[in-house]
């Protein structure tokens, strides 16, 4: 198994450009408010979309091949590196 690049996130992430710019857009033109809102809570479904799909392949690549490959050190670290980022995701 290869260390993912997540180069098909790429594509979420110009999406997700673009939907910026169009709130950008909407608050010049002073749009109504729960209009705006409505695409910011899109925007950020999407950003979540795209770091469920880079933890996913993590976990998948790098924690996996850690396990079945590394070091009791390496799997020590992977394991405290997934708890951490677990527990920064709660903070939002």
């Amino acid at each position: 198994m290869s260390i993912p690049t997540h180069i098909e996130e790429l594509v979420n992430l110009k999406r997700i450009e673009g939907q910026i710019r169009g709130i950008q857009k909407m608050i010049e033109d002073k749009r109504y408010c729960i209009d705006i809102l409505t695409q910011l809570s899109a925007v950020v479904g999407a950003i979540m979309k795209v770091e469920e799909n880079i933890l996913h392949r993590h976990v998948e690549g790098c924690v996996y091949q850690s396990f079945s490959m590394g070091s009791q050190k390496e799997k020590d670290e992977k394991v405290r590196e997934v708890l951490e980022i677990l527990k920064n995701f709660r903070k939002y």
